[in-house]
């Protein structure tokens, strides 16, 4: 069974940093593009960043760029985002998934495939 499991969140302060992992399980996860997403409370959810498979093009919301760094370890079938300087607006729930990508690129939007799991809580508070 296809299943992405997101932890690494906690309670950070403004400026500080974090690192979240996706571990996949139930399929070959290096086969596809993983991307992360959040929701802050009474938005929308929203992509964050994505990585391909392969040569591992990323891809970026602008409103982290230079702040957030994604990788993936295909040997342990995880992807990583790393997070620095963190505001306040990043607080949110963040949630993995395969995404759907194009020849050249990964692109921030969920394919049908799974559904979403519990997330990670990340608080970015003084």
């Amino acid at each position: 069974q296809l299943q992405l499991v997101e932890s690494g969140g906690g309670l950070v302060q403004p400026g500080g940093s974090l690192r979240l992992s996706c571990a996949a399980s139930g399929f070959t996860s290096d086969y596809y593009a993983i991307g992360w997403f959040r929701q802050a409370p009474g938005k929308e959810r929203g992509g964050v960043s994505c990585i391909s498979f392969g040569a591992g093009r990323t891809n970026y919301a602008d409103s982290v760029k230079g702040r957030f760094t994604i990788s993936r370890d295909n040997a342990k079938s995880t992807v990583y985002l790393q997070m620095n300087s963190l505001k306040p607006e990043d607080t949110a729930v963040y949630y993995c998934a395969i995404v759907r990508r194009t020849q050249s690129i990964c692109l921030l939007t969920k394919t049908d495939s799974g559904s979403w799991g519990q997330g990670t809580q990340v608080t970015v508070s003084s």
